[in-house]
């Protein structure tokens, strides 16, 4: 496939068209195996932390617990693509990720929403939101009950701050629900 090439000449009335042998190609981070967003969370376990859930999201959650409880719309307000994607490239390819420098609140919040949206099992399977609940939640498999046990933990202490963020635990449900329930 050929691109073609405009190059201006010195009158700006005539153009001339050059074929160019430039070939496109696939965006290489397209063709990496993902390793850790999009794979089940019990794929993770190996890399996750004392508390059962992978690393990245305790890492997440840290960093948002230090810099965006006190963020007004925390989780409501996207962050920025770039960034995001930079982010989850780096966590896929393995490479240290440092979110004080290469994240902001609205990114890192994006992308933890993002990592629980990409589960191919969400946190609550479909086979059992049409049972009781309670119950339910015992049967699930121990990485989805850490995982979801830790996160329940943080968005509490997110909506104590909701007299700032004005994120309720409605809010945070509205935001959250999709990702966990698919």
């Amino acid at each position: 496939y050929h691109l073609p090439v405009f190059i201006p000449q010195k009158s700006l009335s005539s153009i001339q068209v050059r074929r160019t042998t430039n070939k496109v190609s696939p965006d290489p981070q397209f063709s990496r195996e993902r390793s850790t967003f999009g794979v089940p969370l019990e794929t993770l376990i190996q890399d996750a932390t004392q508390c059962g859930v992978p690393f990245l999201v305790t890492q997440m959650v840290e960093y948002l617990e230090v810099f965006g409880l006190e963020r007004v719309g925390i989780f409501r307000i996207s962050g920025s693509v770039n960034k995001i994607k930079k982010l989850k490239q780096k966590y896929n390819q393995g490479e240290k990720v440092d979110l004080v420098s290469d994240g902001d609140v609205d990114s890192v919040a994006s992308l933890l929403k993002l990592f629980l949206k990409e589960l191919p099992v969400a946190v609550f399977p479909d086979n059992i939101c049409s049972e009781n609940l309670r119950q339910l939640l015992s049967c699930l498999p121990k990485a989805h009950q850490n995982l979801l046990q830790f996160l329940s933990a943080f968005l509490l202490k997110v909506a104590t701050y909701s007299a700032v963020n004005f994120m309720t635990l409605e809010n945070l449900a509205i935001v959250f629900g999709p990702a966990l329930f698919k």
